[in-house]
């Protein structure tokens, strides 16, 4: 996972002889997005030269930077794995087996020459006059900056800060003796075994932590804010465990699964919308089914918000309700006053007594990686741009960004962005032209600006806390991001790139 290619191991020696190398592409990041729109790029714009550049020491990106204990997806990975790959294994994988797929892809593809670890973007400037990137980056193994120019940058490092997760800032948090522990950054001299904890959080990375720790710790109490929704099932899939015994070959039942699947997802989110209240039940019914008559499951596990609204994490085989149901675990729905020496101490009243608080309470928003973006020498205020479907935006000449779905699999958009890409750039050589950027037809000029996301529609707390830092959308499908898979599953592959919307030079 570690190992650096030999151009790579050549980069110091090109930055000390003051030569900048150049590519046609240059991918940001070796995540899930990084790679998928590597094989892209080697399939549908054969010849064309590009580089991934990450900043972690190996590929994986999420993947690669949580190491907490049961560390797993909660999408399926029929959907979150790649179109052009089959996947093999449990619908709901593990981080190990999710970093193994992405290997694979790697080897199989010969990836591995195009991809330089440890090398973290400081900043990208754009010149009209050279019509290309300068990357300025720096190689932790040579302990040297160097730069890189590119005719095109494919973002795909996410939309969160690696280096650091969330935490809120509580009253006489240094007054705890305990140790407090973020996911993102789990300590590996962590023990706790026998020992009291207290997870804060209610979303996936705490459903997850839970029943991984529990059976070890003395017990672990999840403590909320606020309930979320969550969907429980086993972790398999009928239909691909009776295609398998037919010696069907895996690539068809791939695709056969993953069709499944998104036909019943697609229903299920309308069925959100249509009929909110028969939803809850049916999810408030599946947590009771483990929980038993006797749990409180409208306190704890009811949200206020209609299904959806934030994202639904699926709970293979209700291990977190199990945890609770044996006594291992349970759950306190309830604010915090402050901390004490040896725990928390509750608006109620009540006192948590904790060895460790881990806070699984989320992300830092990164959108541009914290890159320091400059085009013709003025600074890019990237919240005052309008993105033109989510992927471009108006004013940034010759990028495209990856950022998936939120009631959907991440990398279903990121194949879409990547036929997206691919079919730009073959265009742009068709054309023999050497820029690209997004602008607002003069119809559109007064077109009433919104946030990225409308908050009545989706508001975790992650994106609410750093909305200011997006872009604006327009009121115009082109213009918005539409988080509707199913739309643009059709929509994106039409995309006409001599429209108005597209200025070249």
């Amino acid at each position: 996972m570690t190992n650096k290619s030999p151009a790579a191991k050549s980069q110091g020696a090109l930055a000390a002889a003051g030569e900048v190398e150049h590519f046609d592409v240059l991918i940001v990041g070796a995540g899930i997005s990084g790679i998928g729109g590597a094989y892209h790029l080697k399939t549908q714009c054969p010849g064309m030269r590009f580089v991934i550049l990450e900043s972690l020491e190996g590929y994986g990106g999420t993947w690669l930077t949580h190491k907490y204990p049961g560390t797993r997806s909660d999408s399926d990975l029929y959907t979150f794995g790649y179109r052009f790959k089959p996947w093999t294994g449990k619908p709901i994988a593990t981080r190990e087996e999710i970093l193994r797929y992405m290997g694979e892809v790697i080897s199989e593809n010969d990836l591995t020459p195009h991809i330089r670890y440890r090398h973290k973007i400081s900043s990208a400037r754009w010149s009209s006059q050279s019509n290309a990137w300068t990357i300025t980056a720096y190689d932790a193994a040579t302990e040297e900056t160097f730069q890189i120019s590119a005719g095109f940058l494919w973002m795909c490092h996410g939309y969160y800060r690696h280096s650091e997760g969330y935490t809120p800032q509580w009253l006489d948090m240094d007054k705890y003796q305990g140790r407090v522990v973020h996911p993102q950054d789990w300590p590996t001299d962590l023990e706790y075994e026998s020992k009291k904890v207290v997870v804060i959080g209610s979303g996936a990375t705490a459903a997850t932590i839970i029943p991984a720790i529990a059976p070890a710790c003395a017990h672990v109490t999840m403590l909320q804010r606020s309930p979320t929704y969550f969907r429980t099932g086993r972790n398999a899939n009928e239909l691909a465990d009776q295609l398998r015994p037919l010696g069907i070959d895996e690539r068809w039942i791939h695709e056969i699964v993953r069709r499944k699947i998104l036909f019943d997802q697609d229903a299920f989110i309308r069925r959100c919308t249509d009929e909110p209240e028969v939803v809850k039940r049916e999810l408030l019914n599946g947590a009771r089914a483990y929980l038993g008559a006797d749990f409180d499951v409208d306190t704890h596990f009811a949200p206020k918000y209609r299904p959806f609204q934030q994202r639904i994490a699926f709970i293979p085989d209700g291990d977190l309700f199990q945890s609770i149901s044996s006594s291992k675990a349970s759950v306190v729905t309830d604010e915090i006053d402050r901390f004490t020496e040896k725990g928390i101490l509750l608006k109620s009243g009540e006192h948590l007594d904790a060895d460790i608080i881990i806070t699984a309470t989320g992300f830092n928003l990164s959108p541009l990686g914290d890159i320091e973006f400059v085009i013709d020498d003025k600074p890019l205020q990237f919240s005052e741009t309008v993105t033109y479907r989510g992927l471009m935006f108006t004013g940034v000449p010759n990028m495209v960004w990856v950022f998936g779905y939120f009631r959907a699999s991440w990398t279903l958009r990121a194949d879409l962005v990547s036929d997206f890409v691919c079919a730009l750039l073959n265009h742009m050589k068709n054309k023999r032209t050497a820029k690209v950027s997004v602008a607002l037809p003069p119809e559109d000029q007064h077109m009433a600006l919104q946030p990225w996301i409308d908050p009545q529609e989706f508001n975790p707390g992650y994106l609410m806390r750093g909305l200011h830092l997006l872009p604006k959308s327009g009121a115009k499908p082109e213009w918005r991001h539409s988080q509707d898979y199913w739309r643009e599953k059709d929509q994106l592959p039409k995309t006409d790139f001599d429209d108005p919307a597209f200025v070249y030079e």
